[in-house]
């Protein structure tokens, strides 16, 4: 390049050229998320309707309990309390991580979703998982005679028709971020950051098994007289409690921990990085999910030898513009210059 050409070069405004152009379209991946789409903001929405519902339950199932004496109804009682507990919780969590960053949280409180959900797993599997265990253990030891089970089958059915209703607002909030990610329900809840409806879905659909398997208890114990099938009912709540407990555990664990962009998104990042015109090369890339549609990138950078201190600036603005183009939910990046020798001690 010619020394007149330089001064050009230097004023060249962020995004407008480069090699590689304009860059490749934006990519939508729904293990990042994103804050536009179908269902986006509708977390706290799908809690609250999954609050409502599990807190008027767990008055019936309990009431219906002591009446009927029906270890499966006491253990279905608790896990509707360990729900609605879970559900605060999650309220508390979406609302702490939507303050903004400040001087003392530079970064934002996005990754405090992830502390309150996970104690909301702990709920799950203290105040409904091992509560329901204890039950049907102790039911079975004593062998308690069950009592009239018809108002357990009213509640059951009532309840039935919440945790349904509960759950379809779930699935429709998942299902349209689900088309808006182009993929199946099951693979965005698999991988969403956003654990909140994750969790809504995960447990209303064990509470309506829950539901089915206390109704087969009673209706075990009232065909043989035994309350043995209710206490088997009781453990199997219990076990199936645990079970989504631990799952939505690992998952709120692991994006504590630091969850990095998946390796295809990686490869596309350190592309377009080096579509820069005076970036050389990549020498260290850092990603970060920080909750739901934020994304922080982070990259040690080779600028060339002969770019001045004006041209790095500007290929430094054109780099952050091509990447939030290309993932509309980055919120931050950090491109430190380097050279490549520091990175070889």
């Amino acid at each position: 390049m010619s020394e007149q050409e330089e001064p050009q070069e230097a004023g060249r405004q962020p995004g407008a050229g480069g090699a590689g152009g304009a860059g490749r379209g934006p990519v939508r991946s729904p293990s990042v998320g994103s804050s536009g789409g179908p269902g986006a903001g509708g977390s706290t929405a799908t809690v609250l309707v999954a609050a409502g519902a599990n807190f008027g339950v767990a008055l019936a199932k309990g009431v219906a309990g002591v009446l009927s004496g029906s270890s499966a109804m006491l253990a279905e009682a608790a896990h509707s309390v360990a729900d609605t507990i879970t559900e605060v919780l999650l309220l508390t969590a979406l609302k702490r991580s939507g303050k903004p960053a400040d001087e003392d949280h530079p970064l934002g409180h996005g990754p405090e979703r992830y502390i309150w959900a996970l104690l909301a797993s702990v709920a799950t599997f203290v105040g409904g998982g091992v509560f329901a265990l204890y039950d049907g253990v102790h039911s079975l030891v004593h062998s308690e005679s069950p009592g009239s089970p018809v108002a357990s089958y009213v509640v059951l059915a009532a309840a039935f028709l919440l945790e349904g209703f509960s759950l379809r607002t779930g699935l429709k909030q998942a299902g349209g971020r689900a088309a808006y990610f182009r993929v199946p329900v099951t693979d965005y809840l698999q991988q969403t950051p956003d654990t909140a409806v994750k969790a809504v879905v995960l447990e209303d659909s064990a509470a309506l098994v829950g539901l089915v398997l206390a109704a087969l208890g009673l209706l075990g114990d009232q065909l043989t007289g035994s309350g043995v099938w209710d206490g088997v009912a009781s453990i199997l709540i219990g076990l199936l409690l645990v079970l989504v407990a631990l799952v939505l555990g690992r998952a709120n664990t692991d994006l504590l921990i630091g969850r990095a962009l998946p390796a295809p998104m990686r490869d596309a990042v350190r592309g377009e990085l080096l579509a820069v015109r005076h970036i050389e090369n990549v020498l260290e890339l850092t990603t970060l999910v920080q909750g739901p549609g934020e994304i922080l990138i982070a990259a040690k950078i080779d600028f060339r030898d002969v770019s001045t201190s004006d041209q790095i600036e500007w290929a430094c603005e054109e780099a952050e513009s091509r990447l939030r183009r290309l993932i509309p939910a980055v919120k931050r990046v950090y491109l430190d210059p380097t050279p490549p020798r520091a990175t070889a001690r």
